[in-house]
C-alpha cells in the first residue's frame, strides 16, 4: 500500500472508529449495556467503512470531481442520499434481527436522515480534502517543471571553449587534453545526475567546481589561481545543484576574463547560526551590465533559490575592499 492509501484507511478507521465509540456510549447511557449492543455497533462500523470506501471508489471511477459543479454536486449529494439509506436499513434489519420487535415511525425517521446527514457530511469533507490535495499537488508539479526548466538552461559557451582549449592542447600536450576531457566528462555526467534530486551535498558540488576551474585554469595558464576555505561541518549540507557552479563560471567570466593580470577565486563556507553561508569572491569589481548582457545565470540562480526555499534564501553580490566582488549566498541548513 502507498503512503496515501494507509492515510486514507487510517482516516476512515479512527473517523468511523470515534463515531462507533461515541455513539455506543450514548446507548449504554440511555437503554443499558449488553453484548448484543455491542455486535450491532461493530457490524455498523464495518458496514459503513464499506459503504463509504464504496462510495470513495465510485467517485474516483466516475471522476465526479473532474466534473464542473453543476454536474458533479447532485451526482455525489444522491450517492452519499443512497450510501445514507443504506446505512440505515442495515441499522433497522440488524436490530430488527436481534429484538424481533419493530421500529416506529418516529425512530425510523430519525435514524434515515441521522444516517443520510452523516453520509452527506461525510463526502463534503472527502470532496474538500481531495481538491485541497490536488491543488497542492499541482502547485508542486508546477514548481517542479519550473526548477527543471531552470536546471535545464545550460550555459553552452563553457563547453565550446573548452572543447577549443582541447583541440589546442591534443598536440600541444596530449596528456593534459585527456585529463581536461576526463573532467569534462565529469562535469557533463553530474548534469545528467542532477535530474534525479534538486540538491546535492556541498562536497559533491565543490567536486564538480574543481573540475570546471581546472579546465578554465589552463585556459588562462597561471592568471587563475584558486583558495577553497570550506568548513567540514558544511561540506555534509545540501545545497542547490550547480548553484555554485553557476556563480563561479559568473566570477570567472565577469571577473576573471575581464582582467588582463587574471586574479583570485576564493570558496567559502560555513554553518552559521542553523544556515549555511557560502560566498564566492574574485578578483575585480562590479560594473553595470551592458545591454547585451542578459544576466541569465543569476536569475536562473536567484530563482531556483526562491523555488526550492522562499524567503529563507539570498543572494547578494556586492563589491569589496575596492578589488573584489563578493556573492553571498544563504540557505537553511
Amino acid at each position: 500500500m502507498t503512503k496515501r492509501q494507509i492515510g486514507y484507511w487510517l482516516c476512515q478507521i479512527l473517523a468511523w472508529g470515534f463515531y462507533t465509540c461515541v455513539s455506543i456510549g450514548i446507548a449504554v447511557n440511555t437503554v443499558g449495556w449488553s453484548r448484543r449492543l455491542l455486535i450491532n455497533y461493530a457490524i455498523f462500523f464495518l458496514v459503513i467503512l464499506l459503504l463509504t470506501h464504496l462510495l470513495r471508489r465510485e467517485i474516483r471511477r466516475r471522476q465526479w470531481l473532474t466534473l464542473p459543479l453543476r454536474k458533479s454536486a447532485p451526482r455525489l449529494a444522491a450517492a452519499a442520499v443512497l450510501v445514507g439509506l443504506c446505512s440505515a436499513a442495515e441499522v433497522i434489519l440488524v436490530d430488527v434481527m436481534g429484538r424481533g420487535t419493530l421500529w416506529n415511525r418516529e425512530a425510523f425517521l430519525s435514524i434515515t436522515l441521522g444516517m443520510v446527514g452523516l453520509c452527506l457530511i461525510w463526502t463534503v469533507l472527502y470532496v474538500a480534502i481531495t481538491a485541497t490535495r490536488r491543488t497542492l499537488e499541482m502547485r508542486l508539479s508546477l514548481r517542479e517543471a519550473q526548477l527543471r526548466a531552470l536546471e535545464a538552461q545550460v550555459n553552452p559557451h563553457f563547453l565550446f571553449n573548452s572543447l577549443n582549449t582541447i583541440r589546442g592542447m591534443i598536440v600541444e600536450d596530449p596528456f593534459v587534453a585527456q585529463d581536461m576531457v576526463t573532467r569534462l566528462a565529469n562535469i557533463l555526467r553530474y548534469n545528467l545526475e542532477r535530474e534525479k534530486t534538486s540538491t546535492v551535498t556541498l562536497e559533491r558540488e565543490i567536486e564538480v567546481v574543481a573540475d570546471y576551474l581546472a579546465i578554465e585554469s589552463i585556459r588562462f595558464d597561471d592568471r587563475l589561481t584558486v583558495r577553497l576555505e570550506i568548513q567540514p561541518a558544511a561540506a555534509q549540507a545540501r545545497v542547490p545543484s550547480m548553484l555554485i557552479q553557476t556563480l563561479v563560471e559568473n566570477a570567472v567570466k565577469h571577473g576573471i576574463g575581464a582582467r588582463n593580470e587574471g586574479g583570485e577565486i576564493v570558496i567559502r563556507a560555513s554553518l552559521e547560526n542553523g544556515a549555511l553561508a557560502m560566498e564566492i569572491v574574485n578578483s575585480g569589481q562590479l560594473i553595470a551590465p551592458s545591454e547585451r548582457s542578459t544576466q541569465i545565470g543569476l536569475s536562473n540562480a536567484r530563482e531556483r533559490l526562491r523555488l526550492l526555499y522562499g524567503e529563507q534564501a539570498t543572494l547578494r553580490l556586492e563589491n569589496r575592499d575596492h578589488a573584489n566582488v563578493a556573492a553571498m549566498v544563504s540557505i537553511p541548513a
